[in-house]
């Protein structure tokens, strides 16, 4: 007993040394955030700073933003080109040209439809006017319209009428003022093919400069990311080479596969908006695909201006209803169809980054930089993921959640949110089993918890928040839990066991039977724990019973549910509740001795505790729940205890064993 003794005060002792050295690294902390924080500025100042050039000097970065991006869209295109034997001059130049051909020829005959809609609008003025008299009409009897119309002429009125002026003397007559005269002189045919070739100029130069860098980028497509790695990332080429590797490959498939959505939702367009005699019905096809490059907005202006167009074409209504409607079907059919089959279109980004960056961008460069917002976002997530010093920006603009699920669920309870929780929860177990998500989400957030209270950085009131609403959600996961059992049920009665989807790890025995009873160790957070516990194993099929951490005193132990229980598990949150834990399977061990008695403490690692069930004298030491339910279900009989002798120190043993031998010292000599 000595020996057990002096090995629970070795324990103690690693334990407090273990939260001295945690204590001692949450005091370091503040101190390296604070440092973190500072060095954080400089990456915003250059930040910053770019944005600045960015802006001042669009006039450069502009057509290099287009270059590189087209880089990347035409890449695999050469690249595959190249596989099949064609030389590097052959594919880069043929790839260019088709590419930059297929692109004059589709603005080629966008101008050319929007030329003859400007020519045609003129023709619907009647039906507009008409479809206006007809409105004013219907809302004659509450005269809406006309009561606007007055107010509107009563401002217009006011706004117009001069100002009063008092005359003090006589007014002087007006002086005539000189008649401008504009001088027309019949322009040169040099002068007037200047004025044509001069708008475009700057449009066509900046389109051969971008031919120019996207054939000199893919000529040295190789040297630039080395020229790269060497200059960015020489220290780390690991790191480097997987985030050029990740922006290659995510902008290049965000492009082309946008670009196959976009042609796969204009081409049908097209051919609707023709069948129901939409007119230039191929111009707004082609519209719909440049501009759903537009994140969110794009769609909305490719259908108003056909919308608008189907209410001046015809005198009624039909068309405009037929025109709406073959747009709501087409957004159907492409969102939940096309995009998702073509999985590879996901950027990584959150949807209010995509709205946020589209903002900003269009700031930046105006209508160019609105469709180049999302792979230009695209390529600074895949930089903060890579890159330290820019974590940030794929923590605000990246769609991955930054939490872990245990964290948020903590973080949720904490909060007092369990109905959040319970949601949380409910969409990881449409994947996942009760016992897994209590072992690798709730159970790590209340490990959490208590190292928060173990540390003092949670307030009594806190500890008793965050154990009601874990009570609720226990609660609300009760018809879950319910269904589990009936499937276990139908298992059993078709004799299959366990499902088969479930993992090894939480394959767990039947419990008909069986009558087990789960108890909080030592707090609140213990009792939830054991709430938990209870839970699962009456999915299994077992008759449960829960009691708290307050019938375990020495006063109530007698008054719980202990007779004919094949097992009781007691759950401990605190690695330091060992002393407490060998009392306490002590006295169960008295009321009930034919029990299994169970230890469960919680450890995120599942660490094996078998040692410690020779110091605890318990039947089992677990320390996750899937062997908890095993054990308390298991078919073994519970080991007997061993008695307990009275503690007695090193130093009275010996005085007890001297005077022993000098008692027995004159009976030998008398013998003698």
């Amino acid at each position: 007993m000595g020996n057990e003794m002096l090995r629970f005060s070795r324990k103690a002792g690693q334990d407090q040394a273990q939260t001295a050295s945690r204590s001692m690294q949450l005091a370091i902390a503040p101190g390296s955030t604070a440092i973190a924080q500072s060095s954080r500025l400089p990456t915003l100042a250059a930040t910053a700073a770019t944005v600045a050039v960015l802006y001042f000097a669009s006039e450069v970065f502009l057509p290099l933003a287009i270059a590189i991006l087209l880089t990347f869209a035409l890449a695999p295109v050469v690249f595959r080109l190249r596989r099949a034997g064609l030389p590097r001059s052959v594919a880069v130049i043929g790839t260019v040209a088709t590419a930059f051909l297929f692109l004059s020829a589709f603005s080629i005959i966008l101008a050319m439809q929007v030329s003859e809609v400007a020519q045609n609008l003129p023709t619907y003025q009647y039906n507009i006017i008409e479809k206006i008299r007809v409105l004013k009409e219907a809302g004659s009897e509450s005269q809406i319209f006309e009561r606007l119309s007055r107010v509107v002429e009563r401002i217009s009125t006011e706004i117009s009428r001069p100002k009063p002026e008092t005359p003090v003397s006589p007014a002087p007559e007006p002086e005539q003022e000189p008649l401008l005269v504009e001088i027309f002189a019949p322009e040169r045919p040099l002068q007037t093919l200047r004025n044509i070739i001069d708008p475009l100029l700057g449009p066509l130069a900046t389109t051969g400069l971008v031919i120019v860098v996207v054939i000199f980028m893919l000529f040295e497509r190789e040297e630039l990311r080395d020229r790269f790695i060497r200059l960015v990332g020489y220290g780390d080429l690991h790191r480097t080479t997987e985030a050029l590797q990740d922006a290659g490959a995510r902008v290049g498939q965000y492009l082309l596969m946008q670009l196959v959505v976009n042609v796969t939702y204009g081409i049908p367009l097209a051919i609707g908006l023709w069948l129901l005699g939409i007119p230039n019905a191929i111009l707004w096809g082609m519209l719909a695909i440049v501009l759903r490059f537009v994140p969110y907005i794009g769609p909305v202006i490719a259908a108003a201006l056909p919308l608008f167009l189907a209410f001046a074409a015809a005198p009624g209504w039909s068309l405009l209803v037929w025109t709406a409607a073959l747009f709501i079907a087409l957004e159907l059919l492409s969102n939940n169809v096309v995009e998702p089959w073509l999985y590879g279109s996901r950027t990584g980004l959150s949807p209010l980054a995509i709205i946020v960056s589209a903002i900003f961008w269009a700031w930046l460069w105006g209508p160019v930089g609105l469709v180049l917002s999302t792979p230009l976002t695209v390529c600074l997530v895949v930089l903060g993921r890579h890159v330290p010093q820019f974590e940030f920006l794929e923590i605000l603009l990246g769609n991955e959640p930054v939490l872990d699920p245990k964290e948020r669920l903590y973080q949720r309870l904490l909060a007092g949110d369990p109905d959040e929780a319970t949601d949380n929860a409910e969409e990881m177990l449409e994947e996942k089993y009760l016992v897994e998500f209590y072992d690798t989400v709730a159970i790590p957030a209340l490990l959490l918890a208590e190292h928060d209270r173990a540390r003092g950085a949670l307030t009594d009131p806190q500890v008793a928040q965050i154990a009601q609403s874990t009570r609720t959600l226990v609660a609300n996961l009760e018809e879950i839990a319910a269904e589990e059992e009936d499937e276990e049920e139908e298992d059993a009665g078709e004799g299959t066991g366990a499902t088969d989807d479930q993992s090894d790890d939480y394959d767990l025995p039947l419990g008909d039977g069986k009558s087990v009873l789960c108890i909080g160790g030592r707090g609140e957070l213990d009792d939830v724990t054991a709430s938990m516990l209870a839970q699962v194993i009456r999915v299994q099929g077992a008759e449960v019973a829960f009691a708290s951490y307050k019938d375990l005193k020495p006063g109530t132990i007698r008054t719980l549910p202990l007779p004919e229980r094949n097992a009781i598990l007691v759950s401990f949150l605190d690695p330091e509740s060992l002393r407490h834990a060998k009392f306490i399977v002590r006295r169960l061990k008295r009321v009930a001795p034919t029990a299994r008695i169970g230890i469960v403490l919680w450890q995120e690692d599942g660490a094996p505790r078998a040692e410690l069930v020779e110091e605890l004298q318990a039947d089992f030491v677990v320390s996750v729940i899937a062997e908890a339910v095993r054990e308390a279900l298991s078919d073994e009989v519970a080991r007997p205890w061993k008695a307990v002798r009275a503690k007695i120190a090193p130093r009275h043993q010996a005085r007890r064993r001297g005077s022993t031998a000098e008692k027995a010292a004159p009976a030998d000599q008398k013998a003698v």
